[in-house]
């Protein structure tokens, strides 16, 4: 406490606040500081008895304000008034020299210190956003490296779907271990789908014809490189992927058929 203490008083902060130069916010902080922290308000009232001290020997060159109010911190409004000898007017530019001298090395310390609160400021931004690239890189490492591992798995059946009448521009690979059931879909050929709708995969059974839905092809455009992993099936005869209403359907719109391959 008595370290922060000095780094507070030290910082400058006190003397502009005696001096009027702070907003009332800051003066609002400082003074609610002092009511709590002895040491504080110790130094505000060392601060503002030199300040009457010098103020008494260059009078003409300090505010009437600001002396004033000096004042009647202190309590000294209506104190017996101390006849100085005058000094001379050498003194005079001495002390006011050094008054001048002392405003512009605390608005230096309270400039610097600002510009180094800003610096510290800018640097945890700046990690912060550099953690949330390393940690987005990452996961985007991580999807290429178990894309890549799909399609170099030679354990993999791969199922070419082409596209049908109403895209037949459109294709899809499935990906399809049939020891372990898992379905990856290889999108990257179908167009964005429009607002509100989603791509729905069916396993088939041809004979007789026998559709199971094993999945949506969520988040299609945030998804960049358009690999999906879908839910297991272990009997299928054929692929097939239709448009549907967002959420999918119970059975497959046959008009919205996009393509369609046999295993």
């Amino acid at each position: 406490m008595e370290n922060e203490n000095r780094e507070y008083i030290d910082s400058g902060i006190l003397e502009m606040y005696v001096y009027g130069l702070l907003t009332e916010k800051e003066n609002e902080e400082i003074a609610n500081k002092a009511k709590v922290n002895p040491a504080i308000n110790e130094e505000i009232i060392a601060i503002e008895k030199a300040i009457i001290a010098l103020s008494s020997s260059f009078s003409p060159f300090h505010s009437v304000a600001n002396y004033e109010k000096i004042k009647a911190k202190l309590e000294l409004k209506h104190a017996d008034v101390i006849d100085l000898k005058p000094r001379s007017n050498v003194a005079q530019y001495i002390g006011w020299a050094a008054a001048l001298l002392l405003l512009v090395g605390i608005g230096y310390q309270y400039n610097e210190l600002n510009v180094t609160t800003n610096q510290v400021a800018v640097t945890e931004v700046q990690k912060a956003k550099l953690e949330q690239e390393n940690k987005a890189l990452q996961l985007q490492n991580t999807t290429t490296e178990t894309n890549l591992a799909v399609v170099r798995d030679v354990n993999n059946t791969v199922v070419e779907l082409a596209g049908q009448a109403v895209a037949p521009q459109s294709s899809a690979k499935v990906y399809w271990n049939k020891q372990t059931e898992v379905v990856y879909i290889d999108a990257a050929n179908l167009p964005e789908p429009p607002e509100g709708m989603v791509y729905q995969v069916w396993a088939l059974k041809l004979n007789p014809l026998t559709p199971t839905s094993i999945g949506l092809l969520d988040n299609f455009v945030a998804n960049n490189q358009h690999i999906f992993a879908v839910e297991k099936t272990g009997d299928a005869e054929a692929f097939g992927i239709t448009l549907e209403p967002k959420g999918g359907s119970l059975t497959p719109t046959m008009e919205q058929l996009y393509t369609l391959g046999k295993v």
